[in-house]
């Protein structure tokens, strides 16, 4: 049986980039009309399988994630997002690729081995990463991150930061650190945004000593943790603290256990996105429930509703459990 001829073979035959080519063959802007037409003969030279483009629907998807996120770390929450949209795309047909990029890769070239129709880009990426990215003049859909003018799905990060704090309030804490480990990612950021307006509603001012992002110079587990230790060896410490994530929210008990802080009693503990550990933790981790899922699906569905300036936003809904304890007065 004859090997299909690949894109690769045909750039290699042409002195052109994979994703030259891969722009030529879908007839996409950005190459000289002599150059379209030079590919195309190679290509049909070759036996490159034409039908392979024919019709304008989405038939391939390749969800990026950047390097930068430790996977071990992130896999709780971006499993369940793409198991989202890889229902979606199996509904309609679509074949699902992944590929993890960083800002020092030839983006357009890995991206063009994939021979995506469309790209779904989670989580934190840089502007000069997005920038790479939409040189491929692919359709393209952001989810759990946000940028001017091009289309995305987020979850209610800030009410989320908001529900979180008011909880810990309302439990009669009155000195509330704020942990993450960059102040870099939007969703970061709209979380640390609900945590001030819920501390502004309810005229409370925090040191800013509370406020803690962990060092960028080091491993993101060893910076969480120092982060952590700063916070439990300050003069008065935190009775309370809003973690970014459940991931560290959890690690943040353990690190209390271990200096010798009782949860919830001496601190209560806050996290986001409702992982599955955050139920197994002991005390259980009050947490915001995320649907990660349903994130994932709505970015496919955005893809295929051809949105152009999309800003989908989905709820989020407070868990309390037994890391935060009992309130002592009523949630207003």
């Amino acid at each position: 049986m004859t090997k299909p001829v690949r894109i690769r073979s045909i750039a290699e035959a042409c002195g052109l980039s994979v994703a030259a080519v891969s722009r030529a063959l879908k007839g996409q802007p950005g190459l000289k009309e002599e150059t379209r037409q030079r590919v195309m003969a190679v290509a049909q030279e070759m036996g490159y399988d034409f039908s392979r483009l024919r019709g304008d629907k989405v038939k391939r998807v390749l969800f990026l994630l950047h390097r930068q996120h430790d996977i071990a770390r992130a896999l709780p929450f971006y499993s369940l997002l793409l198991l989202g949209v890889e229902d979606h795309c199996r509904e309609k047909g679509i074949a699902m690729s992944f590929l993890s990029i960083g800002p020092g890769d030839n983006v357009e070239e890995q991206i063009a081995l994939h021979h995506p129709d469309a790209l779904i880009c989670a989580g934190y990426f840089e502007s000069t990463l997005i920038m790479a990215v939409q040189k491929t003049q692919l359709p393209m859909v952001l989810v759990d991150l946000w940028a001017p003018g091009l289309p995305c799905v987020n979850v209610d990060n800030q009410r989320g930061g908001y529900l979180a704090t008011r909880h810990l309030i309302d439990t009669g804490r009155r000195r509330i650190a704020f942990l993450a480990s960059t102040a870099t990612h939007y969703s970061i950021r709209q979380r640390e945004k609900g945590y001030r307006q819920a501390l502004y509603e309810s005229q409370m001012i925090m040191p800013p000593e509370y406020e803690v992002i962990a060092s960028p110079l080091v491993d993101t587990s060893q910076s969480l943790i120092a982060a952590m230790n700063e916070l439990l060896s300050l003069t008065e410490p935190p009775d309370a603290i809003f973690a970014y994530n459940d991931v560290t929210a959890i690690a943040a008990m353990n690190i209390c256990e271990q200096r010798g802080f009782r949860v919830p009693q001496d601190i209560a503990i806050v996290g986001f996105d409702d992982i599955e550990p955050a139920a197994w933790s002991r005390p259980a981790l009050t947490t915001i429930a995320v649907d990660k899922h349903q994130l994932g699906y709505r970015a496919v569905g955005l893809l295929l509703e051809e949105a152009t300036a999309a800003d989908e936003m989905l709820p989020v809904t407070l868990v309390v459990r037994g890391s935060t304890g009992k309130v002592r007065k009523s949630t207003q």
